[in-house]
């Protein structure tokens, strides 16, 4: 089978693209692990696939394959490239586009710089939602870990997220605890874990060690997620800017009731046919 692809990325989140409006798609489970291996395929945290709608109310249907193969819920950088990616190919001449996720409708406007806000709509805190097990909703949680305890907060954006903040993310030993994190018992379908630094009120600095990927230059939802924590905890402003180690992204959450907003930008790396 012969595809053509599209690699971009977003903040160095990188993707491998596919369109499967225009060309038939047959992708296995052993295809996309090819696909993204960064020695003999092409190379991705994350592999995007785009297909007609299923329902009216949508123009794609927006699908999410990590590296190792498994179909996720949400990708915010994705999300990005998705909306130029479809507009570059032909596919979509609209700057507000609606797209279909395993995690319900999203809604992408392209403004005139080629930046990309993303709706990412209301964050999820209810743990039994999360999936996170607690006895009881809070701001703030206790994470025992093999040799420390954290405290985290725990939020959805159609992904589960845990936040745990401190004083210096740059010296963080993300490797050692994100692993841990990542497989908790208390988070029944595995977890995404950033640790955020706060600079500001309106600044912030972010890692986050993704599941099945590991840490990765910049996570969207992460993002998404840390940014609720903390508002929710009432550390920052509704409208901040989180600096990841592939750049910085602009956020904005009014509070309980109200999306998630997402800008930053996504760009084209090449474009190529290969031989799976």
């Amino acid at each position: 089978m012969r595809l053509r692809f599209t690699k971009m990325q977003g903040l160095g989140n990188d993707f491998v693209m596919l369109d499967g409006v225009s060309q038939k798609l047959n992708l296995s489970n052993t295809k996309i692990r090819k696909l993204a291996d960064r020695n003999f395929g092409v190379g991705c945290d994350q592999l995007l696939l785009v297909e007609p709608p299923q329902t009216p109310q949508a123009d794609f249907r927006y699908r999410i394959y990590n590296a190792s193969g498994e179909e996720v819920e949400n990708c915010g950088n994705g999300a990005r490239c998705f909306a130029i990616f479809v507009q570059q190919r032909g596919l979509c001449s609209k700057n507000t586009i609606r797209v279909e996720t395993a995690n319900g409708l999203l809604v992408l406007n392209v403004k005139k710089d080629k930046q990309v806000c993303v709706d990412m709509g209301e964050p999820i805190l209810a743990p039994a939602e999360i999936p996170f097990q607690a006895s009881e909703q809070a701001a703030v949680y206790k994470l025992a870990l093999s040799q420390t305890e954290l405290e985290i907060g725990a939020v959805s954006m159609g992904n589960p997220h845990a936040v745990c903040l401190v004083d210096d993310v740059d010296s963080y030993p993300v490797l050692e605890h994100g692993p841990e994190v990542e497989s908790h018992k208390r988070f029944p379908n595995k977890v995404n874990a950033g640790f955020m630094q706060i600079v500001s009120r309106t600044e912030a600095k972010l890692r986050v060690y993704e599941r099945s990927v590991g840490e990765t230059l910049a996570c969207g939802t992460g993002a998404c997620a840390a940014a609720v924590s903390a508002i929710i905890r009432g550390k920052m402003d509704n409208k901040i800017s989180i600096e990841l180690p592939g750049g910085t992204l602009q956020l904005e959450w009014q509070g309980v009731g109200h999306p998630v907003l997402m800008t930053g930008p996504a760009t084209t790396v090449f474009t190529g046919q290969i031989k799976i």
